[in-house]
């Protein structure tokens, strides 16, 4: 029989994952990164295989075989039935005696409160927004896209700088500097020649998150139609995170709203100003932060909190992934 530690942590996103194994005491016996886990391209099962190679190789450096929990923390699980069906893949593996399944958006919730209580909002690829309390209440949302009412993200900000900056050219919207700030990235000199690399992908469809960053330069720089998307992202911003406060009854309390994703975490000024200002007309409590501690911290720290671990060990867990 192997050793037995107390938690498995993972956090697996579309494009890594990462793991730790984690003992009652908060210390992490090993960590291990791997590629993503997308069962809507592979299959539930290969993207499984994905976890379980990762998995293998931090079990293989802490020395066990298994843990009392394992907590993951997965993209892609955003419906009860997605964690149901993940659940049971990941009891299958025999990695844990149980298995707690929880979108990904959680893990960075947790990673950037002290206890199980807040709302988070993360603005990367796309857009999501979980809330928690202590005693079991969660508030979430589909968050797949626009067929669930989402706006945002680098891949929505990316499609939505192009469609102002074609019609600006073609002359069926307003002039905007993104006719020309957008193509120049691409060394083209028009959205016509840009339009058709995409189309012909002479610029790989993957490629187009670059422009989000583009978009906000632009928007630095003055433009009115960039400055208006930015705009729009800290309402969306603002609107789910109000949303979730208000379904957990935390409108009125001193509550921790953390941001986090490539696009809250990048800091852009007015982005920033933005969901701060409309935070505070809307939520007067809400207390914004950006969270820069790893999210499988999060996972890690969901995991000690089903093991009922103390405060010590969430604190010995925190200081390491935050070193």
């Amino acid at each position: 029989m192997g050793l037995t530690a107390s938690v498995l942590a993972i956090d697996a996103g579309n494009s890594k994952t990462d793991v730790a194994v984690v003992a009652a005491d908060g210390s992490v016996l090993a960590a291990a990164r791997g590629g993503g886990f997308r069962p809507p391209a592979v299959g539930v099962e290969a993207a499984t295989d994905v976890l379980a190679e990762v998995v293998a190789r931090a079990f293989a450096a802490a020395g066990v075989t298994s843990v009392t929990h394992v907590s993951a923390c997965l993209a892609n699980a955003d419906f009860p039935v997605e964690e149901a069906l993940l659940t049971d893949a990941l009891h299958a593996r025999a990695w844990g005696a149980t298995v707690e399944v929880r979108n990904d958006t959680f893990a960075i919730l947790r990673a950037g409160v002290t206890e199980p209580r807040g709302v988070a909002v993360v603005c990367g690829a796309g857009i999501n927004c979980v809330g928690m309390r202590p005693d079991g209440r969660t508030a979430r949302f589909p968050a797949i896209g626009r067929i669930s009412g989402d706006w945002g993200g680098g891949w929505g900000l990316a499609e939505e700088a192009l469609f102002h900056a074609a019609r600006a050219e073609d002359g069926r919207g307003g002039p905007t500097e993104l006719a020309r700030t957008l193509p120049a990235h691409f060394g083209y000199d028009s959205m016509d020649a840009l339009i058709e690399a995409l189309h012909l992908e002479r610029v790989p469809p993957h490629r187009r998150h670059e422009l989000t960053p583009v978009l906000f330069a632009t928007a630095a720089d003055g433009d009115p139609v960039a400055r208006a998307l930015v705009d729009r992202l800290a309402e969306e911003v603002v609107t789910m995170a109000t949303v979730a406060l208000a379904r957990l009854d935390l409108l009125d309390e001193e509550t921790p709203v953390l941001l986090g994703g490539s696009v809250l975490a990048a800091r852009h000024p007015q982005l920033d100003d933005g969901v701060r200002d409309l935070l505070a007309a809307r939520a007067a409590k809400a207390v914004p932060r950006v969270v820069t501690a790893p999210p499988v911290l999060g996972a890690a720290l969901l995991g000690l909190d089903r093991v009922e671990a103390d405060a010590g060990a969430w604190e010995r867990a925190r200081a390491h992934f935050e070193r």
